[in-house]
């Protein structure tokens, strides 16, 4: 009998014929590790298809990773996603998947909206008339409410988030990811093997303890053959908002992210400074690139924003002399 391995499957799996489907270590965390166990092939999900339709109107989609958390990943989407509405020509949208830490509804300065149901589905919050999101923040009856979800609930709200979202005609949407490589970074790719991904950018700070989890989060993208758009060093320095005068705070204790970036073959899209502007528009819900277009973040992020659209528009990764600031 033939040997079927699953989609999305980890690396050294049995396949669904092996007496070790769904026991072996490999298979550990693996979404189909129930159905493998059970001796029963699993059918293609049909809303994969569903999802795909869903989102043909939106041209690109980008994950946003961390491989561990704080560094600040919420933070660069929002203002990414600001940065790209700079643009009024471009629709803009992001989604917030981190189910149990759902920040971007207070980054974005939407915190007290609620979602509303029509015969489309959902409609995302817009806070801009060109940038819009969605997040799980939005259906807590507080703030101060703890999701405490199993896998099972947080994949169907995930599914649900790409399925029966009334985005409309995107040009970007940002995808706001959980730190780490766990259950809904697999159900977010595999979701989306129809509609398409352009890639991912993934978030670290300079220490070598976050750069230890960035080489895993590397190689996840890798194992699901999921395209790097590039790698972002944030809060890699302090920028005094009076004197500019620059501190690094965080020294790289071996060859940083650059050489990091050169050594797993992946694109550095640049570095953005740990500014006290950014936690205070972060708090106030107010956009960086909006409200203050001249301070040195930014600018970082016109620059590293530049460089993720080349990549969409173009499918090119940044060279060499692209990642100089």
């Amino acid at each position: 009998m033939m040997e079927v391995v699953p989609e999305n499957a980890p690396e050294h799996c049995p396949g669904t014929q092996s007496e070790d489907a769904g026991k072996a270590s490999a298979c550990a965390g693996c979404p189909n590790q129930t159905i493998c166990a059970s001796g029963q092939i699993k059918e293609p999900d049909p809303d994969i298809a569903k999802i795909a339709e869903c989102l043909s109107h939106v041209k690109h989609k980008i994950l946003v990773f961390s491989g561990k958390g704080g560094v600040g990943k919420s933070t660069v989407t929002a203002n990414l996603g600001f940065s790209l509405s700079s643009n009024p020509e471009q629709e803009v949208g992001i989604l917030d998947i981190d189910i149990c830490g759902p920040s971007m509804p207070r980054i974005m300065g939407v915190m007290n909206e609620q979602v509303h149901s029509s015969g489309y589905g959902w409609s995302p919050i817009y806070v801009e008339d060109n940038l819009s999101i969605m997040s799980p923040g939005f259906l807590l009856s507080s703030p101060k409410d703890a999701v405490i979800w199993r896998g099972a609930k947080k994949n169907g709200l995930i599914k649900q988030f790409l399925r029966d979202v009334d985005w409309g005609e995107l040009d970007y949407l940002l995808i706001d990811t959980p730190p780490g490589t766990s259950d809904e970074h697999l159900s977010i790719v595999n979701f989306l093997s129809k509609a398409g991904i352009d890639g991912a950018v993934i978030v670290t700070t300079p220490q070598e303890v976050a750069l230890l989890d960035v080489r895993k989060e590397i190689n996840f993208c890798k194992k699901l053959n999921l395209p790097i758009i590039g790698i972002i060093e944030n809060m890699s320095k302090l920028v005094c908002p009076k004197c500019q005068h620059t501190s690094i705070i965080f020294p790289p204790t071996a060859k940083g992210v650059d050489g990091m970036a050169r050594e797993m073959q992946v694109p550095y899209l640049g570095d953005i400074p740990l500014d006290p502007l950014v936690g205070k528009c972060g708090d106030n819900g107010k956009s960086l690139p909006h409200t203050f277009p001249t301070s040195p973040s930014a600018i970082a992020y016109k620059n590293i924003t530049e460089k993720v659209q080349k990549f969409c528009l173009n499918n090119v990764a940044p060279t060499s002399e692209d990642t100089i600031n």
